[in-house]
């Protein structure tokens, strides 16, 4: 096993167990003043994911169900903190710089393929889950409160899924990153 592979196999599992206290510190930028448009309606598409009926990598599959959330997560935490908050925003988004920073590992594991997930998450804000349009959420305050209860239900039931220390594990998930992402 290389040395990268130990890296992913170390990163990931973390990433897992951290997944519903990240969904809940991105949706507290929901709620924040001053954040431009732009970096709110990434932060709705990527919370709105982890409802989708459909995502790139079904819940159930053991191991490695939960990780394309985490990564959804990550870059639109980095969408939104490549938007220039100014001063009233950029405190926020500090508090995501390292959901942010983590995109340097997801370029390295998906390699050419990030560009794929990058444009998969930019195409989230159009999307919708659970009825809900991102468009939806950002300018109906009902609609944004029944999101932020449901990203605080997940949270406090998610339950972290095993994930065994194993390569093939990496090599399942670069395969579903592959077929499933657009081309």
């Amino acid at each position: 096993m290389s040395e990268t592979q130990g890296k992913y196999l170390d990163t990931f599992p973390a990433w897992l167990r951290s997944l519903g206290d990240d969904a809940e510190k991105l949706s507290s930028l929901l709620e924040a003043e001053g954040l431009p448009e732009a970096a709110r309606a990434a932060v709705a598409g990527g919370l709105n994911y982890l409802f989708k009926s459909l995502d790139l990598i079904p819940d159930g599959i053991d191991d490695i169900g939960y990780l394309d959330d985490a990564f959804v997560l990550r870059v639109a935490a980095d969408l939104a903190a490549q938007e220039d908050a100014g001063d009233a925003g950029a405190e926020h988004l500090a508090a995501i710089g390292g959901l942010a920073n983590d995109c340097e590992t997801i370029r390295e594991f998906l390699e050419g393929d990030y560009e794929r997930l990058e444009a998969y998450v930019k195409g989230l804000r159009k999307g919708a889950a659970r009825g809900r349009a991102v468009a939806d959420i950002l300018a109906e305050p009902d609609v944004l409160a029944e999101l932020l209860s449901d990203v605080r239900g997940f949270s406090r039931s998610y339950q972290s899924p095993s994930f065994a220390r194993e390569e093939k594990n990496l090599i399942k998930l670069r395969a579903f990153f592959d077929a499933k992402l657009p081309k």
